[in-house]
């Protein structure tokens, strides 16, 4: 890292330089080099397809040009005046200097210092730009006052709206051309002494003391009565603008304060004991768990939790309501997944029952948490469990559709779902989780 900012520091001197040539322009020190400028710039404005001759004039006028005459140089002035009289300069004859080039400065010189320098004033001036534009837009677009941020927001809209249907309307030549010559002559020497002498009579700026008593005297009055008495209609205006613009956003930007909230769903699962004959509170997955799904059909195991408790919110979300609510719509759901297979209860406790198979044999349950039903699905014959006690390896046997089963009608399979639902709400995301 050090290497490479001695470097950069040793080779950056060209930048300030250009910038120091470019400060002089704008600042009218040779009125003259200004005038160039503005003429130039008013070329371009009236016609923009100039700005394209620009970097080809530049590399002629401002890389060749200088590079050939200091190839061949001018020949000396003489001190005697008849003598320079009748020279003149001539680009005629083979070159008398060496080309001219550029060498990255020496460290620990004084051009090397003032690269130093003046890097450090640009950082500075970086840095001071930078916090100030932050301090002036950022707590006007992160909605931090959402709000006002919501009013910008709209105003933006807005404009966006109308510039793509006026834009080919506005004359932005002109606009640009009166801009540039206004912005460039602010920096006048006189134009910016009128400029502060109307910023301390009008805005209430300090104003330089002069040289005799007296007028120091009237200045202090002055100022002490601008300070008691703020002049001008400029204060009212700008006053009443800001407090026409805070109530519009009070009374036309509505927020919505109460957050987001959704529902979420949990289905409760039960399997039918061999033993018993009874249903036994399974577990609460996430998914129904029917005949044709793709975990069923896998002979993968249903997911999820054996308690309510333990059944969590979304990420990023809260629970909003208190307590789950039995959906009594099951028919709803059910035909809202397609879902086949099924015999739906629409009173009492809202089960969805699979179909009884006879090509399904129930296969029990151990400690181990064994899946204790069989595929349910008419393609299967009777499920062979592998060797991995989790899964369960299908043989193919012949097709019987769920509602071709005949003998089954009016039967019963081994599993059974119902729907829970219960509200959330989005979660407040603290500062410090950024």
């Amino acid at each position: 890292m050090s290497n490479n900012f001695r470097r950069f520091n040793a080779r950056i001197g060209v930048v300030f330089k250009f910038q120091a040539k470019a400060l002089r322009v704008l600042s009218w020190r040779r009125p003259t080099h200004t005038l160039s400028l503005l003429a130039v710039y008013t070329f371009v404005c009236l016609d923009p397809y100039l700005i394209f001759v620009l970097p080809l004039a530049i590399a002629l006028f401002g890389i060749f040009v200088p590079s050939f005459i200091a190839r061949h140089p001018a020949p000396a002035s003489s001190s005697e005046a008849h003598a320079v009289r009748n020279l003149g300069y001539s680009p005629r004859g083979p070159p008398l200097a060496p080309a001219r080039t550029f060498k990255p400065t020496k460290e620990l010189s004084r051009d090397f210092f003032r690269n130093l320098g003046d890097l450090q004033n640009v950082m500075d001036d970086y840095s001071v730009a930078h916090d100030k534009i932050i301090a002036l837009v950022v707590p006007k677009t992160n909605f931090s006052d959402e709000a006002l941020s919501s009013a910008i927001f709209v105003l933006l809209c807005g404009a966006c709206a109308l510039m793509t249907v006026t834009a080919h309307l506005i004359p932005w030549r002109y606009i640009c051309l009166v801009a540039g010559w206004l912005a460039i002559s602010s920096n006048h020497p006189t134009v910016s002494r009128l400029i502060g002498e109307w910023q301390a009579q009008y805005l209430g700026g300090e104003k330089e003391p002069s040289a005799t008593a007296q007028a120091v005297h009237d200045n202090d009055r002055k100022l002490e009565q601008i300070q008691n008495h703020p002049p001008g209609p400029s204060p009212d205006s700008s006053l009443a603008a800001e407090r026409a613009f805070d109530a519009w956003v009070r009374s036309d930007i509505i927020l919505d304060d109460a957050p987001e909230t959704r529902e979420v769903e949990i289905f409760e699962l039960q399997h039918l004991s061999d033993t018993s004959g009874e249903w036994e509170p399974w577990l609460f997955s996430p998914s129904p768990y029917d005949p044709l799904s793709a975990a069923r059909i896998a002979g993968d195991r249903p997911t999820g939790t054996r308690f309510f408790e333990d059944v969590l919110p979304p990420e990023g979300w809260e629970w909003s309501g208190k307590k789950w609510a039995l959906d009594l719509w099951s028919r709803e759901w059910v035909e809202e997944r397609i879902i086949t297979g099924v015999e739906v209860e629409t009173e009492g406790e809202r089960w969805v029952y699979d179909i009884y198979n006879e090509h399904e044999n129930g296969v029990n349950g151990s400690d181990n948490g064994d899946l204790g039903a069989a595929l349910g699905d008419g393609d299967y014959e009777t499920p062979v469990r592998s060797q991995d006690q989790s899964r369960y390896t299908p043989k193919i046997g012949p097709t019987i559709s769920w509602e071709e089963g005949e003998e089954g009608m009016g039967r019963r399979g081994s599993w059974r779902r119902r729907r829970w639902v219960r509200m959330v709400k989005r979660k407040n995301v603290n500062a410090a989780s950024n």
